[in-house]
């Protein structure tokens, strides 16, 4: 069984690098853009021929009373704005939910950042989504592209970083085009609200650990489940 983590560049990708350095087995590792338009792009140039099972791994944001940050989540499938739902790989998703003891999940998968607390419950409700990220639909997208056949097996997990009831600072104009998160316009972002910044630095710090250490046990977890069809 070939593996692959795909995962948004930056810390994410260092924490799960540092997750993945613990454990005995190590699997590729591959840093993606932030949001939908650049990870499809992303994942359209490159071939994945030789790889057999795929897991999405970072951050998310809640959507739910019901998730804290440093939660681990497991998507059993994700919606978009649209309403358009596309379903995790069953037996890779049950393998995992084993290893780590959690319920599946529904994430919305937003094209562009959601920071208030109010859109957030609002966005929950209507599409009965538990959390949300800018990147698990285009993995899903990416999938009816290049076909089936050819496709690995794909299993999500994120950790929560921000919860349902309280805003974030509004750095949406940080994340450019190419899906690269740009230092400045992210430092005046953080400026303009202190208080939402210092609960997003929390809030990460917080999942990024949670996100170290989860890696870990999913290696592992895949390690024991190399007979995985």
């Amino acid at each position: 069984m070939s593996i692959l983590i795909l995962v948004p560049q930056g810390a994410e990708y260092q924490a799960v690098c540092q997750g993945v350095k613990r454990s005995l087995r190590s699997p590729q590792v591959m840093a993606i853009p932030i949001g939908i338009d650049p990870v499809q792009r992303f994942l359209e140039s490159r071939d994945f021929q030789t790889v057999s099972h795929a897991v999405v791994m970072g951050l998310c944001g809640s959507l739910s009373p019901l998730h804290q940050v440093g939660d681990v989540v497991l998507y059993g499938e994700c919606v978009n704005g649209s309403g358009q739902v596309k379903m995790c790989d069953r037996t890779l998703t049950h393998h995992l939910q084993a290893c780590l003891k959690v319920s599946p999940v529904r994430a919305l998968s937003s094209d562009r950042m959601i920071w208030s607390s109010a859109e957030k419950q609002a966005l929950g409700k209507l599409h009965s989504a538990e959390v949300v990220d800018m990147e698990g639909m285009a993995v899903m997208a990416w999938g009816d592209a290049i076909g089936s056949a050819k496709l690995p097996r794909i299993a999500m997990v994120r950790v929560v970083s921000d919860d349902v009831q309280h805003d974030l600072p509004d750095i949406s104009a940080a994340i450019d085009a190419s899906g690269t998160l740009r230092s400045l316009p992210l430092a005046i972002g953080m400026i303009r609200q202190p208080i939402a910044a210092v609960r997003l630095i929390r809030g990460s710090l917080l999942g990024l650990r949670s996100l170290r250490s989860v890696t870990q046990q999913i290696v592992e977890c895949l390690d024991d489940g190399l007979a995985i069809g």
